[in-house]
């Protein structure tokens, strides 16, 4: 073999056929071996599986919901695919006014509550984040301390009945109202951010209210889309302290109802609502269940593109 053919050969495995350094002609460095199509069927058959795994449940859920007496009675009780689908269940749980207004509640509470906890965790965060901040060195500490010393339910308890919040909605918000988790993720984002675009603010007259408004809470959207569904998915799936807080059952929010109708078994008096015929009471638990799963369940496919840049860029500096 000559000496032009083996470099010729050295220069192909090292720069590829087209030139491109370590890479090779599928795009490919020249360590990772091809993959084998045993290997690509054994991945796609892993992620058929676990795909059915997750759906089947909710599938299941909805098809029962959607089923009527026969079919349940015919199939024990449970229905993947109803063959004579009927709404029968939801008109029934609906018109009861109980569900309609735990749902109303539960929406307000989220809203409001992840509003008031995007903003406390936005206020905190970029204080502590700046260099100079008054006490921001013992705020920060405090907030860390709440990692290692959480409150048990009794000083938890007495804290909101001291503070007058007993049966009320503030009770639900205020004492979850900051993670401190996702503090020091939105922190670590704004500590990220270059500083020569703080100089540049503060050159051209900016206040620190202006540069958190006009330049870091619009870069920070990623972070902020991911806390702030954090919050709203902390709020929505709540019931324990509604459970532990309230009184009063017209302030109970959806996740309570459901757990009254599916784990305790509560009947909803359908003959009181002008209906005859009675759905089966398993349609009954499973159309609450769908009503309060779906509405947090929508808001995921908006705010999936944020998770990875949104975390990731939060969580590592540089």
């Amino acid at each position: 073999m000559s000496q032009q053919s083996v470099a010729t050969r050295l220069r192909a495995a090292r720069f590829g056929p087209r030139g491109t350094r370590g890479r090779a002609s599928n795009g490919r460095p020249p360590w990772m071996e091809r993959p084998h199509w045993y290997g690509q069927g054994a991945k796609a058959a892993a992620l058929a599986v676990l795909t059915v795994i997750v759906l089947y449940p909710f599938v299941l859920a909805i098809g029962t919901s959607l089923a009527g007496r026969e079919e349940l009675n015919a199939n024990g009780g449970y229905v993947l695919l109803p063959h004579n689908p009927t709404l029968e269940a939801y008109r029934v749980v609906l018109s009861g006014g109980v569900v309609t207004q735990a749902a109303v509640v539960s929406i307000l509470v989220t809203l409001i509550g992840t509003a008031l906890s995007l903003a406390c965790t936005v206020m905190i965060a970029y204080g502590t984040s700046r260099p100079g901040t008054v006490l921001g060195k013992p705020i920060l500490l405090l907030v860390l301390g709440t990692f290692l010393f959480a409150p048990g339910i009794i000083p938890t308890y007495l804290a909101v009945q001291q503070f007058k919040m007993l049966d009320t909605y503030a009770a639900l918000v205020l004492p979850v109202l900051l993670n401190a988790f996702n503090i020091v993720v939105v922190r670590s984002f704004f500590q990220s951010i270059p500083e020569e675009l703080y100089d540049a603010a503060r050159i051209d007259g900016a206040g620190e209210v202006t540069v958190l408004f006009r330049i870091v809470l619009p870069l920070s959207k990623a972070v902020l889309a991911v806390v702030g569904l954090f919050y709203a998915v902390g709020y929505w799936n709540s019931f324990f302290n509604a459970v532990l807080y309230l009184n009063d059952s017209s302030k109970f929010p959806i996740q309570v109802i459901l757990r009254s109708y599916v784990l305790n078994g509560q009947s909803i008096n359908a003959s009181a609502m002008g209906v005859h015929a009675v759905p089966p009471a398993t349609s009954l638990q499973m159309a609450v269940l769908i009503i309060a799963i779906v509405p947090i369940f929508c808001v995921y496919p908006f705010l999936q593109k944020f998770f990875v840049k949104g975390v990731l860029t939060g969580a590592i500096k540089g």
